[in-house]
């Protein structure tokens, strides 16, 4: 059985998901073990405590310095002990330590086609505004493997999205997240979780 830990920034609708995902059985042999957010005002944490799973915040606001609360954050996951770590919208850059110690072992799921509309600054709405304003009739989601960089990890899962005629960045936001995003973020999690990547 795969332990997986999803750490959340907002809503969390990827998050959803993969709760969806491992109810319907197209997540095989996987449990989440814990949701840990970054903010309390989270939406996620109401969708986890619905699922009846174990939620966390660890927040920067709790501690004096950014240090500090890398420190935090990876004491809580190392005490949650999961196989795998899932960054469902989790908008914090994630320290080398952290990538180290869980190597190979932290996926992310990004709102673009990478390496198009990726790194510092490209999140949430931002990368479909990029991706509008640059006139891109492609777009799409990857889910990769965290390193060291932002948005640099090994390539898991691409899929692409069409961007049609007079669509607002909402409006291919929510198009990119359910044809792209939802269905590629659980089929990794089922590879992973059945030694199939």
């Amino acid at each position: 059985m795969l332990k997986v830990v999803v750490m959340v920034s907002g809503g969390g609708t990827n998050l959803q998901a993969i709760i969806d995902a491992v109810d319907n059985g197209t997540i095989r042999n996987t449990e989440i073990i814990g949701v840990i957010a970054n903010n309390e005002g989270a939406y996620a944490l109401e969708r986890a405590k619905k699922a009846g799973i174990p939620s966390f915040v660890v927040s920067p606001k709790q501690y004096a310095d950014r240090a500090e609360f890398n420190d935090a954050l990876l004491n809580k996951v190392k005490e949650l002990n999961p196989d795998l770590v899932v960054l469902a919208g989790f908008l914090v850059k994630i320290p080398e330590a952290f990538v180290h110690e869980y190597n190979h072992r932290i996926i992310n799921i990004h709102p673009s086609l990478i390496p198009s509309f990726c790194g510092t600054g490209f999140y949430g709405l931002h990368v479909h505004e990029a991706a509008l304003e640059k006139g891109v009739k492609v777009t799409g989601a990857t889910v990769h493997f965290v390193d060291e960089g932002m948005d640099t990890g090994e390539i898991i899962l691409q899929k692409p999205v069409m961007v049609e005629k007079g669509d607002t960045p909402e409006v291919l936001q929510k198009r990119v997240m359910e044809q792209a995003e939802w269905k590629i973020l659980p089929k990794a999690i089922d590879m992973i979780a059945n030694n199939e990547l």
